[in-house]
């Protein structure tokens, strides 16, 4: 019953109706809005999303109605329903305002006691209008308003709670509708096609429309592709252009129809039979189609036909985790998604974004393939059905369960507000400074003040919680479970070993059950240590699963812990820390080389962290720590304790570099400029110590210097090279050459052994076998006898050899000189001979013809291979000596910056030396990958599988895809061996 006149409250102003636009007074003018008699409504239009925008179309709509504006004004008076649904729609929706304003009749459909249709009502509705027209064009534009009319109708009993207070219509509701309201529009597009196509009569095929995506699961968004699959009893010309029509006419008529999922994606057939299907899915069908498959449903056409696509083909689906490549194609898609979405947008993308809708679907999806072949119960198609069904059955916690769905359920309902403002598809939240975009949606999605916000601020925080929650139940969901399965005290409907196995072994885990044994030990302790572990485990285990070897990395994570089991930093750390954590898992997951190096030296792990300029790990100077290590070294008289301390910084210094190098921190040439450093400085403390040790008075009779060679000499050590050097010695004054030279054997020999020792670290080995005569040689020859040799001796390689020689250790003067005399060989004024040119080229064809080891392929060995980095090597040392003596820049040691002063010369072609230059940095870095992942010196690529995939990852191929790594190394090592032959042909 209306108030008395004289109750009403007075006339509000214009902006306590939250009306900001100037042209508002007049607005209200032209609808006679402007008196006491419209106080309720107008309050009610103040409640709408968008107050200003429900008005201006408000104005276009009395236009619009015209003689009918009275029944419309008394109806708005009197129907607090109709002005909720219709302020509520018409403050949300611009598109369906436009639709009202086109077709002004409609907003009858919006007054008294609104109610959604049966699914078999819209089907009946939609078949009745399909059969009134003679043709595809007169049916058009009615099924059209149609479509739009019964969006409306949703649209407005789902917005009218944003403006009167009537009741909420549940997300699934929603969903369901759209689904159904699709189908029905399915069915009259096919009714007409078929008409057009096959004629009044003619015999037209059987076919069925099967709903896939988000509509097969009947949980449709407003605006949407409706994804489908075709099945025809006979896949002739006829049923595809049956189906091409219905495709075309939907998307005028309705939305946009894929048929995209269907076998062999766009470029298979769009009609296919039964059997054709069969025979496709039991072939060729990848992991992603059963995934897509799970949410199959018959939505129009021939509906037996539909029943027996989804009898014949859902079996299929449960089987799915049981494929050889079930694993590594679900890494791959999630990879596939993660890459979608530009890292500039990334926050606002509610579907795609990290803690959006696709973490979730994607999460329930892979539990339900992984456990549905064993429970029943799980084959559900809609994402919350089968959440619930997950939390039932133990595979979740079921507060998880709740937690997700209402997550979830909040993400799409924010999805839907966006998607009928336009009537546009979209996922992306507006700017983050766009707050009356913002502000409108907090108020089309029902979000309210809290006291403390405004709607504004209570939508930005919910956005923050809701997307924080998703990311962490995204990785509970798989791993609390397994927990508690092994736990001390099991719970009531916990997960079985058996399920436990079945959900590590899809996750990448190939020894589930010792993937279980190792999370019961490290969860078993009582006190801090467990409950630490109970919370960082989860989201360890997703982050390991991300890793080429998630087995061996839970395995190293495990013996770390209990290694470092009284230390009360490292878990903290790992608690606090995320950045370290996360690098952490993705080195151990990785690497065989680094773990062993963490166990003797963890406080490396706390330089995975952040500092205020970047990266700890990036924080240490190389030669700061190669001065500090001779410095260590240098405080101890005892040779084995000064190099036992150097071994010490070593340690953490190769942990370090390679920590760097495997987190993408380091590029190729500084890796090899650091562990250059290292040896360098291992070598210096070994000397001088060694020196101590043998000169009790401390006169030595003698000086040293050590000849760095090959890579060592060049700068450029790989993490498995060893140190190539020669020792040079002088007598001091008054001392006997011989004695001088035996002297200096000696300490060369303990040298050489000392560092040799076995031991738990990388090894220490020293090379001196590049020295004159070889093996047979004198160890440490004085400088004259050098010269002597190499004057009158030398051989074509040995020259060669010469040209990475480089003073490294010891007696720096000595080591200058040296180098000064070796110049006058390896760089002689008028270039070498041409008959040792011709003896390299000789040489060279030997080492490719034999040196390869037995049973290596030739194409991915890293070292000796076709194109590897003894075939650049080569070639640059050959020019060097055909061309050293004309261009200075050529002395050099390098061989990266040798190729800069090639190229810059001009002796070859740029494009040629580019070639080279990637094919040396590429097998580099495949060389250093192969030492991490695999904890020990090795030339050749592995074949397809795990490992390659852990050295692509290792070696910074973005994918980590194995096989796009190794495509990618045969074609640049296959065109730097053609500019190969073509150096050494000429």
């Amino acid at each position: 019953m209306a108030k008395p006149a004289t109750q009403r409250p007075k006339l509000p102003s214009v902006g306590r109706l939250g009306l900001v636009e100037a042209s508002a007074p007049a607005d209200l003018d032209r609808l006679g809005w402007n008196n006491d008699a419209y106080v309720e409504l107008l309050w009610s239009l103040s409640r709408a999303p968008d107050a200003d925008n429900a008005l201006r179309t408000m104005v276009r709509l009395a236009d619009a109605v015209a003689r009918d504006w009275d029944e419309l004004n008394q109806a708005l008076v009197k129907d607090r329903g109709l002005r909720g649904r219709l302020f509520g729609v018409l403050g949300s929706s611009i598109a369906l305002g436009d639709h009202l304003v086109a077709n002004s009749d409609s907003w009858h459909l919006l007054a008294g006691g609104v109610t959604l249709p049966s699914a078999a009502e819209l089907r009946k509705t939609f078949r009745e209008q399909a059969e009134k027209a003679t043709d595809t064009t007169a049916a058009l534009q009615p099924l059209r308003k149609l479509y739009r009319d019964r969006l409306l109708v949703l649209a407005g009993m789902d917005l009218a709670s944003t403006v009167e207070n009537e009741p909420v219509l549940p997300f699934v509701t929603v969903g369901e509708h759209l689904s159904d309201q699709a189908d029905a529009a399915l069915g009259a597009a096919l009714a007409v096609a078929t008409r057009s196509v096959c004629g009044e009569h003619g015999q037209c095929p059987r076919i069925a429309v099967i709903a896939m995506g988000k509509c097969g699961a009947r949980e449709l968004n407003y605006v949407s592709d409706v994804d489908v699959i075709f099945v025809a009893d006979d896949s002739d010309a006829l049923a595809t252009r049956v189906a091409g029509e219905m495709m075309r006419f939907a998307g005028d008529a309705f939305f946009e129809v894929d048929a995209a999922l269907r076998p062999e994606g766009k470029r298979g057939q769009l009609v296919r039979t039964l059997d054709s299907h069969i025979a496709y899915y039991e072939r060729w069908a990848k992991t992603w189609e059963f995934q897509a498959l799970m949410k199959a449903r018959p939505a129009a056409g021939d509906a037996e036909l539909g029943r027996q696509y989804v009898d014949a083909l859902m079996p299929m689906v449960w089987t799915a985790s049981e494929r050889e490549d079930f694993v590594p194609e679900v890494q791959a898609m999630r990879r596939r998604v993660e890459e979608l979405v530009p890292a500039g947008v990334r926050a606002r993308e509610i579907k795609l974004g990290t803690g959006g809708l696709r973490d979730v679907e994607f999460a329930v999806q892979l539990l339900q393939l992984v456990h549905g072949r064993n429970d029943e119960s799980l084959h559900v198609a809609s994402t919350v059905d089968a959440l619930a069904a997950l939390g039932d059955g133990g595979y979740i916690g079921r507060d998880d369960a709740a937690n997700l769905t209402a997550s979830y359920e909040f993400l799409r309902l924010l999805e839907h507000r966006l998607q009928l403002q336009r009537l546009k598809r979209t996922h992306m939240l507006p700017e983050a400074d766009d707050e009356e975009a913002l502000r409108w949606l907090a108020r089309a999605a029902h979000v309210r003040p809290d006291g403390q916000h405004d709607a504004l601020g209570v939508l930005r925080e919910e956005l923050k919680r809701q997307n924080l929650r998703v990311s962490r139940l995204h990785a509970k969901l798989f791993y609390q479970p397994l927990l508690e399965s092994v736990g001390a005290v099991g719970i009531a409907e916990g997960m079985t070993p058996e399920a436990a196995e079945r959900q590590l072994a899809a996750l990448g885990y190939e020894g589930p059950q010792s993937a279980l044994t190792h999370l019961a030990a490290l969860t078993s302790h009582s006190g801090r240590r467990g409950r630490v572990q109970q919370v960082l485990l989860p989201t360890l285990l997703d982050w390991l699963s991300d890793t080429p070897d998630p087995d061996a990395g839970l395995l190293a994570y495990r013996r770390i812990s209990e290694e470092l089991s009284d230390q009360r930093w490292y878990l903290s750390t790992l608690r606090d820390e995320g950045a370290v954590a996360k690098r952490l898992m993705h080195v151990l997951g990785t690497s065989a080389y680094v773990p062993e190096l963490l166990m003797r030296a963890p406080e490396v792990i706390q330089l995975y962290g952040d500092g205020p300029n970047g990266p700890k790990l990036l924080e240490v100077e190389p030669e700061g720590v190669g001065r500090a290590l001779v410095a260590s070294a240098g405080r101890h008289a005892d040779p084995v304790r000064a190099i036992a301390a150097a071994r010490t910084l070593r340690r953490r210094e190769l942990a370090r570099i390679a920590s760097a190098d495997l987190l993408g921190m380091l590029e190729v040439t500084d890796v090899c400029a650091a562990l250059t450093t290292v040896w360098v400085a291992v070598l210096q403390a070994a000397l001088e110590a060694v020196i101590r040790g043998n000169s009790p008075d401390g006169g030595a009779p003698a000086r040293i210097a050590v000849i760095g060679m090959g890579r060592l000499g060049g700068g450029e050590l790989g993490y498995g090279s060893d140190a190539d050097v020669m020792f040079v010695c002088e007598p001091e004054d008054g001392v006997d050459e011989s004695a001088a030279v035996r002297w200096s054997v000696t300490i060369a020999e303990q040298v050489r052994t000392l560092l040799g020792t076995p031991s738990a670290d990388p090894p220490l080995e020293v090379d001196a076998n590049l020295r004159p005569e070889g093996r047979n040689g004198s160890l440490v020859r004085t400088l004259d006898s050098y010269e002597t040799y190499y004057t009158q001796w030398a051989q074509a390689w040995e020259i060669q050899a010469l040209l990475r020689a480089h003073r490294v250790a010891g007696d720096l003067d000595l080591g200058e000189r040296f180098l000064l005399m070796v110049d006058k060989i390896r760089y002689p004024p008028d270039g070498v001979s041409a008959e040792a040119v011709q003896e390299i080229r000789r040489v060279k064809a030997r080492v490719d013809a034999e040196r390869l080891p037995r049973g290596a392929d030739p194409n991915t060995h890293t070292k000796l291979g076709r194109g590897g980095l003894a075939d650049i090597e080569w070639t640059v040392q050959l020019l060097q000596l055909q061309q050293a003596h004309k261009v200075p820049a050529l002395h050099n040691t390098s061989t990266l910056e040798s190729l800069d002063a090639i190229g810059a010369a001009e002796l070859i072609a740029e494009g040629d030396v580019e070639l080279l230059r990637q094919a040396w940095l590429t097998a580099t870095r495949a060389r250093n990958a192969l030492v991490l992942v695999r904890g020990k010196p090795t030339d050749q690529l592995p074949g397809p599988g795990r490992q390659l995939n852990a050295v692509a990852v290792a070696a910074g191929w973005d994918s980590g895809d194995g096989g796009a790594f190794l495509d990618n190394y045969l074609r640049v090592t296959r065109r730097a061996k053609a500019v190969v032959r073509k150096v050494f042909g000429s």
